[in-house]
């Protein structure tokens, strides 16, 4: 799959979009809507958009420093990328755009190209973490490794042409499934892709939920009728909560820290048809029905 948001986050789901191109396919779901309440990246959402999957993409985070920057992908292009072309990528930048995420009055826009910067020159993306060569510089990438300004501005530029399709939140996920969910039609699929019970608090989010938060989610759904996926790191504890769900079990490369394989699993509601692929990660090929 190509790279298509332009943030970068460990575990990403980027390679489970065409998986999720053949659920839409197999459940008549071609031309709904697709609604990812943990966006973070939005890697899926935005592969369905661009090859004509969906009409509609729902993206909520209720991380405020990933809600300012999709919200000046959206709302805010030209500043953005006029940000992004004009700021020097060095350590004394870095130290400043780490200080706009502790600010309590940063605006919007100066908080989302923070995030930006950071999820760009931090190792594996993470906003809390360290800088890609170290602050001194020595190590074998440097701080601008992944800061390709032409091919970000880009994506970020393709992205905003979309707009009119794109619906951003910014709410807890329960809150906002429940407050979406009625007003949606039949031709429509969630994707859940929570913090995960073990990783959840090493990966990006800076916050993670604890046991009581992750049974909410599973309640949640056994009462949600449209059709929705759940993945999650494959734990006991969360085999637990959904037993009584269909599942496949696939692995994710990660680069927080130690590069590994992570082991998943992806949960589905009984309304869903799934195919039956042995690893929804390693689907290489996929038709499409439009261009991008």
């Amino acid at each position: 799959m190509p790279f298509l948001s332009p943030l970068r986050y460990p575990g990403g789901k980027r390679k489970l979009a065409n998986y999720i191109k053949l659920v839409f396919e197999s459940n008549n779901l071609l031309d709904g809507n697709y609604i990812e309440p943990y966006a973070g990246g939005a890697s899926i959402a935005l592969a369905l958009l661009f090859e004509e999957y969906v009409g509609n993409i729902w993206i909520n985070d209720l991380d405020r420093s990933v809600f300012a920057f999709w919200n000046c992908v959206l709302n805010d292009t030209e500043v953005l990328c006029r940000l992004i072309q004009d700021t020097p990528v060095n350590i004394d930048e870095w130290h400043r755009q780490k200080h706009v995420q502790a600010d309590l009055d940063a605006s919007l826009v100066q908080l989302g190209f923070s995030t930006f910067f950071l999820n760009r020159t931090n190792r594996s993306g993470i906003l809390s973490g360290g800088v890609i060569g170290g602050k001194d510089q020595t190590g074998k990438w440097k701080i601008d490794a992944r800061y390709n300004k032409s091919d970000l501005i880009g994506r970020i530029e393709k992205i905003a042409r979309h707009r009119n399709r794109i619906h951003l939140h910014n709410q807890d996920a329960l809150v906002f499934v429940r407050s979406v969910a009625p007003n949606l039609p039949e031709r429509t699929l969630f994707y859940l892709d929570p913090p995960y019970f073990v990783k959840g608090q090493q990966l990006l989010y800076k916050s993670y939920y604890r046991e009581e938060d992750h049974w909410a989610v599973a309640q949640m759904v056994r009462n949600l009728p449209l059709r929705w996926i759940v993945s999650y790191d494959d734990t006991p504890e969360i085999r637990a909560l959904y037993q009584e769900f269909r599942s496949i079990e696939y692995s994710i490369s990660y680069s927080a820290q130690d590069r590994y394989r992570g082991a998943e699993k992806m949960f589905f509601s009984d309304n869903l048809i799934i195919n039956d692929i042995h690893d929804p990660a390693m689907i290489r090929i996929l038709s499409r029905r439009g261009t991008q």
